[in-house]
């Protein structure tokens, strides 16, 4: 069994829809939770827990309650799915605490209930997993790696893989219950018996998808997020550009392999906010076709890091360097000077009229913009927000030949020693900040707090604070989330670093789906179905508060 932890916990999910090979295709909410300890050093096995979930809305398919039995008086006193995730990381905290072991890693039957349900629900919802979610051991291909004979992985059942073995499976028990005892019995027959490993499985080019009715100002995050659960490859998606250079609401999306863009594929028609998202197939070439590459110059342009970028469109073909410098004036000094313009020019170096712009800081990006329809020479300038993913298509549109791709690979989220406040009343500074902090104003970092602004620059009614280590931010989520400011409650998350530096790239001010926070007893495991972490972003305004004692000020 490929996992590097003292425990496994084989966990399953049933929703109020569709389930088994379909479970998540129609949106619907989880409704149930059946867990199970399994102590890889002992081979022993803990206490079965069953939990169901009340949905915001109490409605079963006929489909569903025909499948599992289950009615809606069965759920209708239950705990929301928030309260049933914390029951469910106390209880296997303490069990494992008790089994004398220190880290644990989940087991599914299929990637769908983690994948395709909890990771969307927990999102639109704006819940936050525990880090356990995201990495998960799928017992049908650790068995496919034991038993390559027995079939190919994905058409493998419980109760196929316990034939095959000579083991009866359960059949008597209900919904859930059933489905964790196959599984405990399936992965101590793994462990007690040595088998020889398959070859790796060869992965599938095909995995690129067309997402289609996008909102206009939907950035890679957003689309990132609409997909969470899946793994995009670095780079991976395409904003499609119309003959005027906007977005036109589709874009290309290419997977790590071929079974994530089959469950990607599975979202078709699922919302993003208001708006149903169509998700069809599309190939290589396509994609190609969009996300073509860099250039020498555009690659250096886009080497440096932690960089706002603005493009700015209508620009007058006869406009130089020194005429976009002085119109940007001095309050938005731009990066190297010169060599932070880029200027977009078809083939034979006619000007086009547009230019992308590296600011080093929020602060001169959003003084930039205040020059939105502004007058250079006789035409009016406009300048929008961007992401070096559309500095490379807006460059690759007006090129003759493709390129090969040379943008920089996605930040990674790692250390979740950040929190965000989100919903503070649009009057709070920084003095409100620190009040609603209490206590835990010793442990901010110096540099610490950043004020969020919106596309206008006014208070978002966010803001980010910086601990100093995952623990205190840990402990802040805890104790002030929903803790009230000016007769609001306020939302305390955490969240990473690199979500607030992945914003310096051109990221949009999100409303849900931040990292989760470290389960209370680490889970170290390094699985073969290791889920990656996508980013979120939001604009900041930095303020800061120095090491000690807090000073009061404005942006850095």
């Amino acid at each position: 069994m490929a996992s590097h932890s003292d425990t496994l916990v084989v966990f399953f999910g049933a929703t109020a829809g569709e389930n088994g090979g379909k479970l998540g295709s129609d949106e619907r909410e989880i409704i149930l939770l059946v867990w199970q300890i399994v102590d890889l050093h002992e081979k022993k096995v803990g206490k079965l827990h069953k939990c169901f979930v009340k949905p915001d809305t109490l409605e079963l398919t006929d489909q569903c309650k025909e499948e599992t039995g289950l009615t809606v008086d069965d759920i209708v006193k239950a705990e929301p799915l928030d309260k049933v995730l914390q029951q469910f990381q106390q209880s296997v905290s303490s069990e494992v605490k008790c089994l004398g072991r220190t880290t644990y890693t989940l087991c599914v039957d299929s990637p769908l209930v983690i994948r395709q349900a909890l990771h969307p629900e927990a999102s639109k919802k704006n819940l936050v997993l525990p880090e356990c979610f995201f990495s998960f051991v799928d017992v049908r291909k650790e068995f496919h790696k034991c038993c390559p004979n027995a079939g190919p992985a994905q058409k493998l059942t419980l109760t196929s893989m316990l034939e095959y073995v000579g083991l009866p499976a359960v059949s008597e028990e209900s919904i859930g219950v059933r489905e964790v005892r196959n599984m405990v019995q399936l992965t101590l027959c793994i462990l007690a018996e040595p088998h020889s490993n398959s070859k790796t499985e060869p992965v599938d080019s095909e995995t690129v998808i067309r997402a289609r009715g996008l909102p206009w100002q939907s950035s890679d995050q957003d689309i990132a997020r609409f997909f969470k659960g899946l793994n995009i490859a670095k780079g991976g998606v395409a904003l499609c550009l119309n003959a005027q250079g906007r977005r036109n609401g589709e874009a290309l999306v290419r997977f790590i392999n071929s079974e994530h863009r089959d469950l990607a594929l599975e979202r078709h028609k699922h919302h993003m906010g208001s708006r149903y998202i169509e998700v069809y197939k599309a190939t290589g070439e396509e994609f190609l076709k969009i996300a073509g590459g860099t250039s020498n110059e555009v690659a250096q342009f886009l080497s440096k890091e932690n960089q706002v970028i603005i493009r700015m469109r209508g620009l007058p073909f006869t406009a130089t360097p020194q005429e976009v410098l002085a119109f940007l004036g001095p309050e938005s000094p731009v990066t190297d000077g010169t060599e932070g313009l880029l200027f977009v020019k078809y083939p034979d170096g006619r000007p086009t009229g547009d230019a992308f712009v590296l600011f080093s800081c929020e602060e001169y990006a959003q003084n930039a913009l205040k020059k939105h329809k502004q007058i250079l020479g006789k035409r009016y300038i406009e300048l929008f927000r961007s992401t070096a993913a559309e500095v490379q298509q807006v460059l690759n549109r007006y090129m003759s030949t493709p390129l090969i791709s040379t943008l920089p690979p996605s930040p990674i989220v790692s250390t979740r020693d950040c929190v965000r406040l989100r919903g503070l009343p649009y009057t709070a500074g920084i003095e409100d900040i620190l009040e609603f902090m209490g206590e835990h104003t010793v442990d901010i970092k110096p540099h610490g707090v950043h004020m969020v602004l919106n596309q206008q620059g006014r208070p978002s009614g966010d803001a980010f604070i910086q601990m100093k280590s995952p623990d205190k931010a840990f402990m802040v989520a805890q104790k002030c989330h929903k803790k009230t400011m000016k007769d609001r409650y306020v939302e305390v998350f955490q969240c990473s670093t690199e979500e607030m530096s992945i914003v310096l790239m051109g990221g949009t001010l999100n409303r849900s789906g931040l990292s989760p926070p470290p389960c209370k007893l680490p889970c170290k495991s390094k699985t073969p179905s290791s889920l990656s972490l996508e980013t979120h972003s939001t604009k900041l305004s930095t303020h800061y508060t120095s090491a000690g004692h807090m000073k009061i000020g404005g942006s850095d």
